[in-house]
């Protein structure tokens, strides 16, 4: 075989291997995601992988939780730039944490590169249906007016200190001016269960957890967290109704490490905004009461830079920590 042929055969062997990420791959893309398999985080995930098999080869989700999603993050933080290693961002992992963890194990602002925001999922405040009835709650202001008029008896359950539930419930008891004590529970169903039973006033929780009980009449929804209404719980107000600008939603995307080549990012972003965009994926992901909400790379990096500097004064005010 001559030199001719000899590179002829090297470059068919490297158009053979690469992939359609324009690199040669010694294995499928991994997907990080930083929670237990099951929850809606997974389900997406698992979701989307399928979805983007056509466009990147095959994408396996590797399940690493801990620490609050911090194991998880670390490890894609501190893979090679390659487009091998992704994972998933949530609002606990780039947003919350940093401020909650007196030590982290990667660096939140510096260490990744956005590739694109997934979904986002409302919280709702909700009250004890009966409850509420009895005392006479139908919306927000009902609420706000008992607090005031009846100080120290108020008190809201949570997930547990620094979750989702109990920022939100700080956030929303500063911009309303009143006292509500704060109880933890060891996670949010457990919270929702005492709040069915009558032991908490109001919980700020997940959509997707709360609507079953919505819909049997158990809570009542006074309002959704997000900046508009939410088309999946139609007739209930935004609490930025009440207080402009208010806005806690449950979030989750796609990041890579730092570092990853800017034509990676991009082969990255338009393989999954793609597979969000499609309608199938919205219908499967309605059932989860999740919005999909595909971004530029770029605008994700800036949405997770504002919600760290939002949840900074959140978690401050709070007063969680976890050591």
């Amino acid at each position: 075989m001559n030199r001719r042929s000899i590179l002829l055969t090297a470059a068919a062997l490297g158009a053979a291997l690469a992939t359609p990420m324009g690199h040669a791959q010694d294995g499928p893309i991994r997907l990080v995601v930083p929670y237990a398999p099951g929850g809606p985080i997974d389900v997406t995930a698992r979701a989307l992988a399928e979805r983007v098999r056509d466009s990147l080869g095959v994408v396996v989700v590797d399940n690493k939780a801990g620490a609050g999603g911090n194991i998880g993050a670390d490890l894609v933080a501190k893979s090679a730039p390659d487009g091998l290693t992704i994972g998933i961002a949530a609002t606990a992992t780039h947003a919350v944490n940093p401020w909650l963890y007196s030590r982290m194990p990667y660096d939140a602002a510096k260490d990744f590169a956005g590739i694109t925001q997934m979904v986002r999922v409302p919280n709702v405040l909700v009250v004890n249906a009966a409850r509420a009835e009895q005392l006479k709650i139908r919306t927000v202001q009902d609420l706000i007016a008992y607090a005031r008029a009846n100080p120290g008896k108020l008190n809201y359950g949570s997930g547990g200190n620094g979750s989702a539930g109990h920022l939100a419930g700080e956030m929303f008891k500063q911009k309303a001016g009143i006292y509500a004590l704060h109880i933890p529970y060891r996670g949010a169903s457990p919270a929702q269960l005492a709040l069915l039973a009558g032991e908490v006033d109001f919980n700020i929780d997940n959509l997707a957890a709360a609507a079953p009980n919505i819909k049997a009449g158990k809570l009542k929804a006074l309002a959704v967290t997000s900046l508009a209404a939410s088309p999946m719980l139609p007739g209930v107000p935004p609490l930025s109704d009440t207080f402009k600008g208010f806005s806690i939603d449950t979030w989750w995307g796609l990041v890579a490490p730092a570092g990853t080549p800017k034509p990676v990012i991009t082969r990255l972003n338009k393989a999954f905004t793609d597979a969000l965009k499609a309608p199938e994926t919205k219908t499967r992901f309605e059932a989860l009461m999740a919005e999909p909400v595909p971004t530029s790379p770029e605008q994700f990096d800036t949405f997770m830079a504002a919600e760290r500097a939002k949840y900074q004064s959140v978690v401050k005010a709070s007063g969680a920590k976890v050591d």
